[in-house]
C-alpha cells in the first residue's frame, strides 16, 4: 500500500505540505499508522504540481529512492509554489518492478494521477482484459507495467468517450468497468486514488472487498486556510473527516467538497 496526498487552494510552498506537518508524507513513508498491508513506503516517491500562473500542464519530480533519502527534495520544495499538487510514497505491489517508469504521479496532457491500492495477481488476472477495453491512443500511451497506470488508462479512456469530459463521471465509469472486470476474472482490487487537472481534485475511496484503505479530507484548517487537503492519513491534529467507502470526493476551485456514492 502507498500513501497519498492532494492539495488545492491558496498558493503555498511545497515544503509546507511535505515537511512541516507532524505526520507529514515524509513521516508516513517510514512510520505509517493506517496501512492495511506492508510496513514501509520505501519503493520510490513522486510529487506533481501546477504553477498558479503559468501553463496548465503539470510538473513532476520522481525518484526510486525512499523519499527520506532524497537530498534535493527539501531544497526543491522550498522553491516551488503551487495552488494544486499531488504527492505519493510507494510500497510496490509484489512482482512489479521498482523503476522510474513505474513511479507516480502518472501524467497525460493536463492530468496528474496517483493511486493507493492494487489489483490482485495483476499480470495473471486483469492485465490483458483492461488493455482490451482501451482505444488505440490510450493503449499506446501506457509506458510502465503497474496496475496503477492501467487504472489511469481506464479513466483516460472514459474521458475520450465524451465530447464534454467530466473527471468525476470518468472516474466513476472507470471504477464500474474495473469492478465488472474484477468480478468476471475473480480478482480483488482496491482503488484509493486522486486525479487532478489543476482546477480540481477528484478522489475515490473504493475497493471490491472490505475493508477499504483509509482516506481523509480537511477543509479550511487554520494553518492551511482557503484550501482542501485529501490524504491517506491525517497530517496533523485537526478536523479531518473520513471519506465514506465506495465514494468519489470532488473539490473545485470554489473549494466546495462534494461526495457521491459509487453504486
Amino acid at each position: 500500500m502507498c500513501r497519498l496526498l492532494g492539495y488545492i487552494g491558496s498558493t503555498i510552498q511545497l515544503d509546507r505540505l511535505l515537511y512541516k506537518p507532524k505526520h507529514s508524507l515524509i513521516v508516513q513513508s517510514y512510520q505509517p499508522r493506517e496501512m492495511t498491508s506492508g510496513l514501509l513506503n520505501a519503493d520510490g516517491f513522486g510529487i506533481g504540481w501546477y504553477h498558479p500562473e503559468k501553463e496548465v500542464y503539470p510538473y513532476t519530480y520522481k525518484h526510486t529512492l525512499p523519499i527520506w533519502s532524497d537530498i534535493n527534495l527539501p531544497q526543491l520544495s522550498r522553491y516551488v509554489e503551487t495552488h494544486c499538487s499531488l504527492g505519493y510514497v510507494r510500497s510496490a505491489t509484489p512482482g512489479l518492478p521498482v523503476d522510474l517508469i513505474n513511479c507516480q504521479p502518472f501524467t497525460r496532457e493536463n492530468l496528474l494521477f496517483i493511486h493507493n491500492g492494487y489489483i490482485e495477481n495483476f499480470r495473471q488476472s486483469l492485465y490483458r482484459p483492461i488493455r482490451n477495453t482501451l482505444n488505440d491512443s490510450t493503449y499506446q500511451a501506457i509506458s510502465g507495467t503497474t496496475d496503477s497506470e492501467h487504472i489511469f488508462a481506464l479513466i483516460i479512456n472514459e474521458l475520450h468517450k465524451s465530447p464534454s469530459p467530466n473527471l468525476e463521471q470518468a472516474l466513476a465509469n472507470a471504477l464500474r468497468e474495473l469492478t465488472s472486470l474484477a468480478q468476471t476474472y475473480q480478482a480483488y482490487f482496491s482503488a484509493n486514488l486522486i486525479v487532478s487537472n489543476g482546477r480540481q481534485l477528484v478522489a475515490s475511496r473504493y475497493s471490491s472487498q472490505f475493508p477499504t484503505p483509509s482516506l481523509y479530507w480537511l477543509r479550511d484548517d487554520p494553518i492551511y486556510s482557503d484550501s482542501v487537503i485529501i490524504a491517506s492519513e491525517p497530517l496533523f491534529e485537526g478536523n479531518w473527516k473520513s471519506c465514506p467507502e465506495k465514494s468519489i470526493i470532488s473539490v473545485g476551485e470554489d473549494l466546495e467538497v462534494n461526495i457521491d456514492s459509487i453504486l
